[in-house]
């Protein structure tokens, strides 16, 4: 299996395994996974990859929503954020674009989650591939990754 799925059953925490058939020309994985998965697309969260005063951060939000920079800034506790350059954010986390997980990935990385994760008892992040999903209860997501929440969309 994937690092994340690793890193998951490492930790002890239930979660559950959903794979589907990606379609490569599909760039907008957030909500082709939250469609074959029969959930609300704000129920399902992209894990996003930023460059917080030089360093690279995590944020993970819903795939229904933007992030936001200033919030992101805020809850990192940095004055400038950016996204981070796609091949720079494989090159940090060993995942591809599109398969990124918030879990398993080559060095924790300050990581920060939306506050709307709370709303829901499971939610769904990639699970280290494109057509591989994995649901998993926000206390144990922030947990695993020592993470905090904010508000981070717009």
């Amino acid at each position: 299996m994937t690092p994340a799925v690793r890193t998951l059953e490492d930790a002890g925490v239930a979660f559950t395994i959903h794979g589907f058939d990606h379609d490569p020309a599909n760039r907008d994985y957030g909500t082709e996974a939250a469609d074959a998965l029969g959930v609300e697309r704000d129920q399902v969260f992209k894990t996003l990859v930023v460059i917080a005063d030089g360093k690279p951060a995590v944020a993970i939000v819903p795939v229904s929503c933007q992030l936001s920079l200033k919030l992101t800034g805020a809850a990192l506790g940095t004055k400038r954020v950016e996204m981070c350059d796609s091949t720079l954010a494989e090159r940090t986390t060993g995942y591809v674009v599109g398969g990124i997980s918030p879990f398993g990935q080559r060095k924790r990385l300050p990581t920060v989650v939306d506050e709307t994760c709370e709303l829901y008892d499971q939610i769904f992040v990639s699970g280290g591939r494109r057509g591989l999903d994995l649901g998993v209860a926000p206390a144990d997501l922030l947990h695993v990754l020592s993470a905090t929440i904010a508000p981070l969309t717009v």
